[in-house]
């Protein structure tokens, strides 16, 4: 599963630091985030879908090391994320 052009484009403008920004790992965390929230709910309907399912655990990992690496570098950027994405509660 895949989110649509449109919601790309939104969360790249959203989190993106200047225009056209697709680098940035703010982006790519949120993009990966909006992937996994879209598998999630495939995966409501879809259970047995195992090789969709390990396609979902690289995108967390992804997601887990990009998280680690904005952390490492620069924490406020990555606390100001995920309060934005709503990843820890």
């Amino acid at each position: 599963m895949s989110i649509t052009p449109e919601e790309k484009a939104r969360v790249m403008k959203e989190f993106g630091t200047k225009e056209g920004d697709t680098g940035s790992p703010e982006v790519q965390i949120a993009i990966l985030s909006s992937r996994i929230a879209t598998l999630t709910e495939h995966f409501k309907t879809h259970k047995k879908d195992n090789h969709g399912r390990r396609g979902l655990l690289k995108m967390v990992a992804l997601r887990r090391k990009l998280l680690d690496y904005l952390k490492a570098k620069e924490e406020k950027r990555y606390t100001d994320l995920i309060k934005r994405l709503g990843l820890r509660r």
